[in-house]
Order: C-alpha cells, then sequence, then structure tokens
C-alpha cells in the first residue's frame, strides 16, 4: 500500500502578536462575512486567501453519510481576530487554526471561528475542520439543484454557483482560487472522479481509496468528486492523461470518441490546454438533469450530444482558466462555450457560426426568451443560465468576429486567456482588450449586445 502523502504547499504558522505602536494602526478585527457578489454577497468571507484545500473524505451510499476531514491553508490579507468559512449543515467533532482547538459557531452557511491566537496580515495559517453527516443538496434561484446529490450507486457533484460548501468547507467565490488534494474512500466497487490527476487508487478489505490532485488554480464551484459505478478508460490526448468515466448503466458511448479531437482543436485556435489532465465524467443523475465544466472532468447528468460535449470542454479555457470574478458576468463563460461549439460544428463541416447567428437574428424581437435580459446584465440570480446569457451572448462573438475580422478576433482569444490565464475576469476588461486589439471603439457594440434588453438593430 502507497504511503499517503497529500501533495501541495502545508502552510504552517503559528500567530505573531504586533507591537502595540503597530497594532493600533492596524487593529484586528473580524473577516467579513462575504464579498459582496451582486448576486450572492455572502459567497465566500474577507479577510484571507486560501492556497490549498486538502479534503479526505469517506462516503457510504448505503446510509449517505459524509464524513470528512479537510485541512485549509490559507494567508491573512489583515489583521484577523475572526473569520468564516462557508458550510452548510454537518456537525463538526473538531475544528483547529494552526493546530489548536478553536471556537466556533454557525448561523446559516456561515461557520464562525474565533482562533486562539490572533492573525497577522501576511501570515500563513492552516485551519483543519472534521465533520461528518448527510449532505443538504442546494436547490438554485432557477429550482435546479446542486452540491453532493445523492445517485442509486453514489453521489453526482457539480456546484454551479453555490453548491460546495454543501460538502466541504471552503471559501465559496470564485475569486479565490486554488489548489486541490481529493481523497475519498467509498465502498469496494465503487469509483471516485476528482480533478486533476489520479495519484493513487487502493483497495483495502471493504473498501476503496481515490486521490486526485489539482495542480492548478480552481474556483471551488468547479470542484468535485462523483461516486459511483463507472468504467473508467484512461489515455493520453497528447501528453496530457485522459481520464473518461461513464456509468456502467449507460449504453451508446461514441460521442465520447470526439473528446480528443476537440480539445486538440481548441488548443489549435485558442492555445494550449490549461490544465494537466482532460476528461469527462457520464454519470446516470436524472434529478439533476444538466452538464457542469468541472475542471479537467466535464460532468454529465447523461449522455452527452457532441454539441454538449464540445460546450463542456470550450469552459476549460473560458470559464476554469479563465473565471468570472463576480456572477452577473456570466456570459463570460456560457456566451463563449456557446460560441466554440459553434466554431467546433463549422470546423467539422456543419454549419458555420455565421450561418447560426443569421437563424437566431431572425427571431422577432418581441421574443423575449432571446433577447431580456441582455446577456451582461441577467438581473437576478434566477436568469443566470437563461438562454439570452447563452445564445445572445455567443451572437455578441460571431458580430464582433464579422466586425474585426477573423485575425484579430481569434488573436484578440488568445491574448485573452494568456493575459487572465488562471485568473478572475470582468466583462469591461474584455471591452477594453477587444478595443486594444482591434483598434476600433466599440463601446456602442458592446452596448446594445450586452446591455440593452432589447433586439440590436446596428452595430
Amino acid at each position: 500500500m502507497k504511503a499517503l502523502r497529500i501533495v501541495g504547499a502545508a502552510f504552517v504558522a503559528t500567530a505573531v502578536l504586533l507591537p502595540a505602536s503597530s497594532a493600533a494602526a492596524n487593529p484586528f478585527s473580524a473577516g467579513s462575512p462575504g464579498l459582496g457578489d451582486p448576486f450572492f454577497p455572502l459567497a465566500g468571507n474577507g479577510g484571507y486567501d486560501v492556497g490549498h484545500y486538502a479534503l479526505r473524505l469517506d462516503y457510504r451510499p448505503a446510509t449517505k453519510v459524509l464524513t470528512g476531514s479537510v485541512t485549509i491553508s490559507a494567508r491573512a490579507t489583515q489583521n484577523l481576530d475572526r473569520f468564516d468559512v462557508d458550510l452548510r449543515g454537518f456537525t463538526i467533532s473538531r475544528l483547529e487554526v494552526n493546530g489548536r482547538s478553536a471556537a466556533f459557531r454557525r448561523s446559516g452557511q456561515e461557520l464562525i471561528i474565533t482562533p486562539k491566537s490572533r492573525l497577522r496580515a501576511g501570515r500563513p495559517f492552516t485551519v483543519r475542520v472534521d465533520y461528518a453527516g448527510v449532505p443538504e443538496v442546494v436547490t438554485d434561484p432557477d429550482e435546479s439543484i446542486e452540491g453532493w446529490t445523492p445517485t442509486p450507486d453514489g453521489a453526482f457533484l457539480v456546484n454551479e454557483p453555490q453548491g460546495s460548501p454543501s460538502w466541504y468547507p471552503v471559501n465559496d467565490n470564485p475569486r479565490d482560487k486554488a489548489t486541490y488534494d481529493i481523497v475519498v474512500t467509498v465502498p469496494k466497487g465503487l469509483t471516485v472522479m476528482g480533478n486533476g490527476v489520479l495519484v493513487s487508487r487502493v483497495t483495502y478489505g471493504g473498501s476503496s481509496t481515490f486521490w486526485w490532485h489539482e495542480s492548478f488554480p480552481m474556483a471551488p464551484y468547479l470542484a468535485t468528486a462523483s461516486v459511483g459505478k463507472f468504467d473508467l478508460t484512461q489515455y493520453k490526448v497528447g501528453r496530457i492523461p485522459a481520464y473518461v468515466a461513464v456509468d456502467s448503466g449507460l449504453g451508446d458511448r461514441a460521442v465520447l470518441d470526439k473528446l480528443p479531437a476537440i480539445v486538440q482543436y481548441y488548443a489549435s485556435v485558442f492555445g494550449p490546454y490549461p490544465f494537466d489532465a482532460v476528461g469527462a465524467v457520464v454519470d446516470n443523475a436524472p434529478d439533476v438533469g444538466y452538464a457542469l465544466e468541472t475542471q479537467t472532468k466535464p460532468s454529465f447528468a447523461s449522455m452527452p450530444s457532441e454539441a454538449t460535449l464540445a460546450h463542456e470542454l470550450a469552459h476549460q479555457w473560458f470559464g476554469d482558466s479563465v473565471t468570472l470574478k463576480e456572477w452577473p458576468d456570466i456570459w463570460l463563460h456560457e456566451g463563449f462555450a456557446t460560441w466554440s461549439q459553434w466554431l467546433w460544428d463549422e470546423h467539422s463541416g456543419r454549419r458555420s457560426a455565421h450561418d447560426v447567428f443569421t437563424e437566431l437574428y431572425a427571431t422577432p424581437a418581441t421574443d423575449t426568451d432571446l433577447w431580456t435580459p441582455p446577456p451582461a446584465n441577467p438581473g437576478e440570480p434566477a436568469n443566470l443560465f437563461g438562454t439570452p446569457v447563452y445564445d445572445r451572448g455567443a451572437m455578441t462573438l460571431q458580430a464582433l468576429r464579422e466586425k474585426i475580422g477573423d485575425r484579430v478576433f481569434f488573436r484578440l482569444l488568445r491574448d485573452w486567456l494568456v493575459q487572465h490565464k488562471y485568473a478572475t475576469i470582468t466583462t469591461a476588461e474584455f471591452i477594453r482588450l477587444a478595443e486594444k486589439e482591434s483598434g476600433q471603439h466599440l463601446r456602442h457594440f458592446f452596448d446594445v449586445w450586452l446591455y440593452q434588453p432589447v433586439k440590436p438593430t446596428s452595430w
């Protein structure tokens, strides 16, 4: 049996008290209970930045009980005497900061922690939380479900936008990316699919333990650890290891044979694939009913179409590598991935992106399903995954492509990805770069396509 060694930076520190004069100038205070997102203001927490999550989980599908021990390695960004972590439900049996028991209390999904020694700005610290219970399934404003969702043979894990705290303690905001080690023990015969590279798979007695390591920064909602009776196929796309897991009860899997070609084509257009693993997890989760771009291995609740596969793989560039800073900018993910699936169709000899744009543009202005609300101003959380974000967002990109020409447009996309790799982004930043690359004034163009709640008529 291979010894289990968690990979990644493990910050170890003891709190250092400031001199009286310095403390007076920079008083200790509580980190904010949220980061002020317009749609989810209490998602995430202030006062610190997470560098790494080390998750050790045990899941028993028969009882639906999840037992976890999670170590968060972080760095204080202000002088802290208290801070929050996001966690929904569970009974907490142990909570330590820098190896010492810490006081805590609960308020909704806020786990409010008071360490024994105050934390100095700029210094690393660790938080360990041991917990157990039956995870709560999260219902979103659009009535879809997410988080740790039970299936007949395990659990299907997708978290966009607020499901992560349903299964691990986290600073649940896309602005705070971190690396991950996800180690999960399940009954023998089941498989766990996590992010990144499979470090080890060990079966002992009646249990199997899977250890996945994600070495690239990842937004919390992109983490996964789906459990089930999967047929796992491993191969390489170029030099990149690929892991494709399919629920053993699902039939025709031919569409998944397209995965290498799609990834290689996108790499030729957008730039190198941004991570060190790729793949897909295809489960039988009809209660969820949708797909998500979980980092390195998109997750599908059923066998995807080729268009859906192309869409979720495009997200590895647009959404996973570069990630929105605030949720109202979701078109930077979904509009880009939808347009990318059009581009894959164009490359494959089917309809061109121009033809799709033309067909959609023929939609009457009175059809609010397409035109309202505008992509960069969805108005409320229930509209995050509405048709305008996807289709009108994609139309914005195709209209821009035709306005500034292919040479400039594709250079713009590549530069966008290079300049913001593994970081978070805003619509305003994209507009500025588009104007810089094209040498054109594009404020009117982006205003009518992204912000006006009517069908664009001139741009």
